[in-house]
């Protein structure tokens, strides 16, 4: 009796999985992706897309989706360090603004368009294990909810399923370039804060909070802490949350005319690279490379992975280049790409009080629209904080914040 054969089986279904299984069966393969959730669902996410994640969203014909699910733009990022203030436009890849759809919304549409495009998909479904010949990963065992275990192989396994991946645990993907936890959020949904396109910032000693707009005309509001403080922080936490918010009083006043509508979810995540593939295997989005939220750069990395991967695998499955080779220029093409990204968002996680030349420098950011633009492209992940940061682009910028003054 011959296997029942996939081209390939993914593992999790919401941000990283559903567009690789929708890729992979847009270009003609057999593939089923499975979920232990239901969905529409929600799950611990900031739920920022950036002009990046947007431009994918577009390429595959989502966005008119996203944008009509009543999810408002957000075309100013402001930062708001105490003395200074940067504001500017994330503007980049064809896109003026961001979205911040809820997970309830964006998950759907994305599971939705891989069955669309072929994928057979299955919710409420439960990996138990790996299937594992010799050294190479050949299916999975798993069940729907109440039933019997069943076995499907495939050519490929792709594990989608995030910073506990059982897929990379099985495997034993090796991890590098590790960083602990670093700060700990917790955040909620308010209505009546509305924020007029705005995503905020506010920047003040040990502690850090944001805003900005969703569905159902609610705002997100989170509030981190350094790892250092949580066990202090852990006894209270609301009071916590509120605390922190009272440190700009004008925001206080704002939220005080308006309601907490949702419980507090809080999360604290380490930092790093897995080995994203092996002898029949592949990781995805947060369960290949994960760095802490406060970048919320998250939704567009695992965008940028679906699209690397299933290229990848698609010149595997022709025969135009050997397994190793194609996933070697993925791995490769995601660290590169996010290396200088991932070393930004530690520095700013750790909520340290900013050295006094990056203090001199992004005064100087403040006093320069040109600059406060190129801040937040760097924010939205529109453009390199290497390249920002770079010896010619600080010079520039103190330059110019020299001729202004």
């Amino acid at each position: 009796m011959s296997k029942h054969v996939y081209d390939a089986v993914v593992v999790g279904a919401r941000c990283a999985g559903a567009p690789t299984a929708m890729l992979l069966a847009r270009r003609g393969y057999r593939v089923l992706v499975v979920d232990r959730a239901t969905f529409p669902s929600d799950t611990v996410s900031t739920h920022l897309v950036h002009p990046p994640g947007l431009a994918a969203l577009d390429s595959w014909g989502l966005l008119p989706q996203v944008i009509a699910s009543g999810c408002p733009a957000i075309d100013t990022y402001s930062f708001d360090f105490g003395h200074f203030t940067i504001e500017g436009s994330p503007a980049g890849n064809g896109f003026r603004a961001a979205y911040a759809p809820r997970r309830t919304v964006l998950d759907k549409i994305l599971i939705d368009a891989a069955a669309e495009s072929g994928a057979e998909v299955r919710e409420g479904f439960t990996v138990e294990n790996l299937v594992i010949e010799g050294d190479t990963v050949t299916g999975i065992r798993g069940h729907s909810a109440g039933g019997r275990s069943v076995t499907e192989y495939a050519r490929v396994v792709v594990g989608a399923d995030g910073i506990n991946s059982l897929v990379a645990k099985a495997v034993g993907a090796v991890r590098y370039a590790e960083k602990p936890k670093l700060q700990c959020s917790y955040y909620s949904y308010w209505t009546g804060l509305p924020m007029e396109g705005r995503f905020e910032t506010y920047v003040r000693p040990d502690r850090a909070f944001a805003a900005w707009p969703t569905n159902d005309d609610r705002t997100v509001v989170i509030c981190g802490l350094p790892i250092r403080d949580f066990e202090a922080n852990r006894a209270d936490i609301e009071a916590g949350y509120l605390a922190t918010m009272a440190l700009v009083p004008s925001f206080a006043e704002r939220a005080g005319s308006a309601a907490r509508v949702e419980r507090l979810v809080g999360m604290a995540v380490p930092n790093f690279f897995r080995q994203p593939y092996g002898p029949g295997w592949a990781l995805v989005g947060d369960a290949g490379y994960l760095k802490d939220f406060i970048t919320a750069q998250g939704i567009q990395d695992a965008f940028r992975d679906a699209e690397l991967c299933a290229r990848a695998l698609d010149e595997t499955f022709t025969g135009s280049r050997t397994f190793d080779a194609a996933m070697h220029d993925y791995q490769e093409s995601r660290d590169t790409q996010v290396m200088p990204m991932y070393e930004f968002t530690a520095e700013l996680a750790a909520l340290d009080p900013p050295p006094p030349e990056l203090q001199q420098l992004l005064g100087a950011v403040s006093q320069s629209r040109p600059a406060m633009d190129a801040f937040a492209r760097v924010a939205a992940g529109v453009t390199s904080p290497a390249d920002f940061f770079s010896d010619e682009g600080v010079d520039r910028i103190m330059g110019a914040a020299m001729l202004s003054g």
